[in-house]
C-alpha cells in the first residue's frame, strides 16, 4: 500500500520544495514508484522537476476543488520513478472557494485515496502556511516530514507545527505521526547550529533524522535548471547527503514496520 507524506514547515525558506524534489529523485533511482503533489502556489517543486506550468491546463488547482479527478492532473516527468500532480498560480485562491465547499478539510484524502495504491510514496509539498490547502495535505497524509533550517525562528515555527498536527491528529486524522525532522541548510561551524540541533534533540530525540543537507551551491543552482541534484550534479555534496538521506529514510521505514508486525 502507497504512502503519504506530507512534507510542511511553516516558516518558508528552509528547503521544504528541494527536500520534496531531491528525496523523490533518489526514491526513484531506488526503483519506487513515486508521485509528487505541488499544493504550493509558487510551483517551485513543480519548476525543480523541470515541468513548464505554462503548458499545463489541469492542476492540484482542479483536483481540490472537484473540477477534474486526480489521475486526470498527473503528468510524467523526466526523472526515473517520478510523476507530479503540479500546481499553479490559482492555487491561491483556492482559498475562498475551499471555504463554501462540503469537507473542505477532505478535498484532498478524498482525491488521493483512489489512486494512492499505485504509488510507493506520495510526498505533498505543503505551502509555508496554515492555511486550508496545508490543513487538506495533514488530514490526507499518513506521516508529515519536517525539513527544519538551523536557525531560531526556526524553533518556533516548529512549536506551531506541532500544536497544528496534533489539533489535526485529534478531529480528523488520528493515524498520523511524524515521519522525521530534517536539518537543512546546514553549516557545521556555526555555533548556532549546535544549539538548534541540540535543542530540537532535546524535545524530539526519536524523530531527528541523523543525515543532514548542508548548504552547497549546487542545490541551490539545480533548480533553476529544471532538475533535481542527482540530476545536475551527482557528484557534489549536496546529491551525497538526499543519497544518505534516503537510505536512512527507508531503513527507518523498514524498522518501524517491523515494530508494527
Amino acid at each position: 500500500m502507497g504512502r503519504i507524506i506530507a512534507v510542511s514547515n511553516q516558516k518558508g525558506g528552509v528547503g521544504k520544495s528541494t527536500t520534496v524534489v531531491n528525496l523523490a529523485a533518489a526514491l526513484g533511482g531506488k526503483n519506487k514508484k513515486v508521485l509528487v503533489v505541488d499544493i504550493d502556489a509558487q510551483g517551485n517543486t513543480t519548476t525543480g522537476l523541470g515541468v513548464r506550468k505554462r503548458t499545463i491546463t489541469q492542476t492540484v488547482y482542479e483536483v481540490i476543488i472537484g473540477a477534474c479527478r486526480a489521475q486526470d492532473a498527473i503528468v510524467p516527468t523526466a526523472f526515473k520513478g517520478i510523476s507530479l500532480m503540479p500546481s499553479a498560480q490559482k492555487l491561491a485562491g483556492a482559498e475562498i472557494e475551499l471555504a463554501g465547499l462540503d469537507n473542505r478539510l477532505m478535498r484532498l484524502k478524498m482525491q488521493l485515496i483512489g489512486i494512492k495504491d499505485r504509488y510507493d510514496y506520495i510526498l505533498v509539498d505543503c505551502p509555508p502556511s496554515l492555511s486550508l490547502i496545508t490543513l487538506n495535505a495533514l488530514t490526507a497524509c499518513d506521516s508529515v516530514l519536517i525539513p527544519i533550517q538551523c536557525e531560531f525562528y526556526s524553533l518556533e515555527g516548529l512549536v506551531q507545527l506541532m500544536d497544528t498536527i496534533k489539533r489535526i491528529k485529534d478531529g480528523y486524522n488520528s493515524r498520523m505521526y511524524i515521519e522525521g525532522i530534517l536539518f537543512t541548510m546546514y553549516v557545521g561551524r556555526y555555533n548556532l547550529t549546535a544549539q538548534v540541533v541540540s535543542e530540537v534533540k532535546k524535545y524530539f530525540p526519536k524523530d531527528v533524522y541523523e543525515t543532514v543537507i548542508p548548504r552547497n551551491v549546487a542545490l541551490s543552482e539545480a533548480p533553476s535548471h529544471g532538475k533535481p541534484i542527482m540530476y545536475y550534479d551527482r557528484s557534489s555534496r549536496g546529491a551525497e547527503a538526499y543519497e544518505d538521506f534516503c537510505v536512512e529514510f527507508l531503513q527507518r521505514i523498514r524498522e518501524r514496520g517491523k515494530k508494527q508486525a
